[in-house]
């Protein structure tokens, strides 16, 4: 199966991503979507980039479901605070999080995690000193962002990934 797929993490990611982005599932799409993920891997190969070792795939799928919600939740609170809803003063600002979790991949997911929930920004991450400078749109408490970041996210990554 190796032979075949010799990253069927990211070859099952491309499908179904390539499947959820296409505007309907007709042949051409699932066509598009088995190319793909069939090829790719062999780019990474070529590459030479390791391949991913995850150590709690159901960790995962818990990770994948609060970031889930989280994205929702942001969303939400972006629309509130455009459209007016908010009846207090927003101030955004920064916040530096200090990290244990080291693996270039599991930092790559944390990044992508931050970016993609409205509403923060990952700005910079200081590798000798593991600290995260996250920008946040409506900063309300330093802290809380700080023990999210930490026992939200970090810790599920440092489970999948180290």
């Amino acid at each position: 199966m190796r032979r075949i797929l010799p990253h069927p993490i990211l070859s099952v990611g491309l499908f179904v991503a390539s499947i959820l982005m296409s505007a309907s599932v007709a042949p051409p799409s699932i066509a598009l979507a088995v190319i793909a993920a069939l090829t790719a891997p062999w780019i990474m190969i070529a590459l030479r980039v390791d391949p991913i070792r995850v150590r709690a795939p159901l960790t995962m799928v818990q990770l994948a479901l609060a970031v889930a919600a989280d994205v929702v939740r942001s969303n939400w609170a972006v629309v509130q605070i455009i459209l007016g809803g908010r009846k207090r003063e927003r101030v955004s600002g920064f916040v530096h999080v200090p990290l244990t979790l080291r693996d270039r991949y599991g930092l790559a997911v944390l990044a992508i995690i931050v970016t993609s929930t409205p509403g923060t920004l990952w700005v910079e991450y200081e590798a000798a000193t593991g600290r995260l400078l996250l920008h946040v749109l409506d900063l309300v408490d330093e802290e809380v962002w700080v023990r999210t970041i930490q026992e939200r996210y970090e810790r599920r990554l440092k489970e999948i990934f180290e």
